[in-house]
């Protein structure tokens, strides 16, 4: 058999394995060993194992994964995120859905100290969800809010999906940063327009809130919200007119975070532990996927179906438009069964060279490719963000979160539309 006939078998068997259940990453290493085998040797793949496994995990760019990830941890534990909501809320709570406008401000402010869309979902849905309730706000509309605002946490920089996808590239992940900065705050809007209309025709869904005076909003600028917005500044700034590398920036904003919260004693020995152990528990998550996709996509490289698939699309004579539109659907339909970190170490191996290779921007496409992911985090049947809501809002159904995420999809929608249309959208910051 040619070796993309072998390459064909084992990522069909692949895909099998992991419909059946199997851990993600203990199938992409799995059968990116046999396929190795099969189109080598075994010894040949033995070695690939042990050389590509300790080269992923000795890799100096991992150290950026874990600097961004301690960060975020040190911002849930010490319990920033009240501050976030509390300044967002007195800010936009009078608005129709005020309450869940200031959740998308709080998600996106959140989301630029933190980079995990699980996190976010968590920190600011057990903020927001109890006001929400006491307000008489609508579930299905409270609850998804904050599923489809997680997503802000791995677009707005940092975010752990455009460090991996550097990574994988080799695309400067400053670059990536910068791009997503336009991206998310433009996708925030969106989900606020989206919520202002949905209330603005139906009034029942959420009661409005009183309007806060601008010295009660100044005042929920205390206890260190004015310095986690100078640390974000400082971190990501300077990372973005090249002061330092992105490991540089991230090792600076752990250091200044973990600085803060000691001097104002919002960490406590027990949190200051648990956010070790869970960026322990994250790092070691991220690094293990990382090292069995690079099997798995080495597996994909010397199997020759990228080249393949390239061919077979010049042969179709497809217009570029036609084949980044094919490229999104895959994306969008792998979303709804398939976590955005697996995602990309999956698909960008086998896209990456065929997109680039038509003339778009790699920049472009990986800002393109998040946004993507972002829909697929929220899209039934296994929307992640939808599941984090109901662990945080345990006496609302799943269905009902799924219920209230079309509007949310929909605004996803048209923001990928216009990124996709116009790229200087994210490119202009970029260049």
């Amino acid at each position: 058999m040619s070796t993309v006939t072998i390459g064909t078998i084992i990522s069909v068997l692949f895909l099998f394995f992991l419909v059946l259940g199997m851990p993600i990453g203990a199938c992409m290493g799995l059968f990116g060993i046999l396929g190795y085998a099969a189109m080598g040797s075994p010894g040949a793949a033995l070695n690939l194992m042990v050389n590509d496994m300790f080269t992923s995990f000795a890799s100096y760019n991992m150290s950026t994964v874990v600097m961004f990830c301690w960060m975020g941890f040190i911002a849930y534990r010490s319990g920033i995120g009240d501050k976030l909501f509390e300044l967002a809320y007195r800010c936009l709570g009078h608005l129709p859905g005020g309450l869940c406008i200031a959740a998308e401000a709080a998600c996106a402010m959140f989301g630029a100290v933190c980079g995990s869309a699980p996190a976010t979902v968590a920190t600011i849905g057990s903020i927001a969800f109890p006001e929400m309730k006491k307000y008489g706000y609508n579930d299905s509309l409270r609850t998804a809010c904050v599923a489809a605002g997680g997503g802000l946490g791995i677009l707005i920089p940092p975010s752990m999906t455009a460090i991996i996808y550097g990574i994988t590239t080799g695309v400067s992940i400053g670059k990536l940063f910068i791009a997503g900065i336009s991206a998310g705050i433009l996708l925030m809007l969106f989900y606020m327009a989206a919520i202002y209309l949905q209330v603005k025709f139906n009034p029942a869904l959420a009661p409005r809130s009183r309007k806060f005076t601008w010295s009660e909003r100044k005042a929920s600028l205390g206890g260190g919200l004015v310095e986690t917005i100078i640390i974000f500044v400082l971190s990501i700034g300077g990372l973005s007119v090249g002061f330092f590398t992105p490991t540089e920036g991230g090792a600076i904003g752990c250091f200044l975070m973990l600085a803060l919260v000691i001097i104002r004693k919002k960490l406590s020995r027990p949190n200051f532990l648990a956010s070790l152990k869970d960026t322990a528990e994250a790092t070691g998550m991220i690094m293990w996927i990382l090292g069995c996709a690079t099997l798995f996509s080495r597996m994909i490289t010397i199997s020759n179906i990228p080249q393949a698939v390239s061919q077979l699309i010049e042969n179709l004579d497809a217009p570029p438009g036609v084949v980044i539109l094919t490229v999104l659907f895959v994306y969008l339909v792998a979303g709804c069964f398939i976590d955005a970190i697996p995602m990309i170490t999956i698909t960008v191996p086998i896209f990456y060279p065929i997109v680039t290779g038509i003339g778009y921007d790699p920049i472009w496409y990986g800002v393109v490719t998040t946004l993507t992911v972002c829909m697929g985090m929220i899209t039934p049947p296994v929307g992640a963000g939808a599941f984090v809501a109901r662990g945080v809002a345990p006496d609302v159904p799943l269905q009902t979160i799924f219920k209230g995420i079309w509007p949310f999809l929909l605004a996803m929608f048209l923001c990928l539309t216009l990124v996709t249309v116009f790229p200087q959208i994210v490119l202009f910051l970029v260049n």
